[in-house]
């Protein structure tokens, strides 16, 4: 799935006339960067939302014949419902297989630009998570992709890897379901907007209001369903989120193989 219904309200004037999707990076709109990266990496089936200038990313994927791929869209036209919102709003194109209840489905943000192998991070971030001994006890329920990048806003993780909270340093804010978190024995690891989620998840959206964040909602569970953290070695990253980027954003993914 890929998060493409977004204002783009850091990339005005920009966005006042396209969604922020088909903002151009390198030559290419954001969304056929990603699209791209998914179908190189053997992905078959996309569910894209779309809320901001929809038509416009309908029309597009349409005028490049879906890419050869089975694109499928999740209008979210009435309002915007965040990135929990918008994955249970997709849920009935994000079925799982009868045979197979558990199956996860990778989520990426449209704005991420990174290094990422992602047909070898799908396939192996169960075994980078048990590297980092993020394997042991129930199956987690979702594989977050983190590094050590300068922020103010950072998961906090165990031993284990697994989640246990979060924290703005810079107001000093921690949210977490444990009453006795010790933050010193954390690591604070950024989140990176590309996560593996389980569709086993779907269930425990039941009672959650229209609009919700799925970080929320991590933080919400990770005390009873093991949410996962997985760090890769020599990840470059970048978030498209404001127009004096985009020069460096150019700059990136020609220096990079997307």
């Amino acid at each position: 799935m890929i998060f493409a219904a977004g204002l783009g309200t850091r990339l005005k004037p920009l966005t006042d006339t396209m969604p922020k999707a088909l903002v151009p990076v390198g030559g290419k709109p954001l969304l056929q960067i990603q699209i791209e990266r998914l179908k190189a990496a053997g992905v078959t089936d996309i569910v894209i939302n779309v809320h901001h200038f929809a038509a416009q990313i309908v029309r597009f994927v349409a005028m490049h014949n879906s890419f050869g791929m089975n694109i499928m869209f999740s209008p979210e036209l009435s309002t915007l419902l965040d990135t929990g919102g918008g994955i249970r709003h997709a849920m009935p194109l994000l079925k799982p297989s009868p045979h197979q209840p558990d199956e996860y489905f990778l989520v990426h943000n449209v704005d991420i630009l990174s290094n990422l192998d992602l047909k070898q991070w799908m396939q192996t971030a169960p075994a980078l998570a048990a590297a980092e001994k993020g394997a042991e006890g129930p199956k987690p329920l979702a594989y977050l992709l983190v590094s050590q990048r300068k922020t103010q806003r950072y998961l906090l993780f165990d031993g284990a890897n697994r989640l246990v909270g979060w924290t703005n340093i810079h107001t000093g804010e921690v949210r977490t379901p444990y009453a006795n978190l010790d933050l010193a024995r954390c690591r604070q690891l950024a989140f990176a907007g590309i996560h593996m989620l389980s569709t086993a998840a779907f269930p425990l959206f039941d009672g959650r209001p229209e609009k919700f964040s799925i970080i929320d909602f991590y933080l919400d569970i990770c005390a009873k369903h093991p949410i996962v953290g997985v760090t890769v070695p020599n990840l470059q990253l970048m978030d498209v989120g404001k127009v004096d980027t985009l020069r460096q954003a150019d700059t990136f993914v020609k220096n990079i193989e997307l």
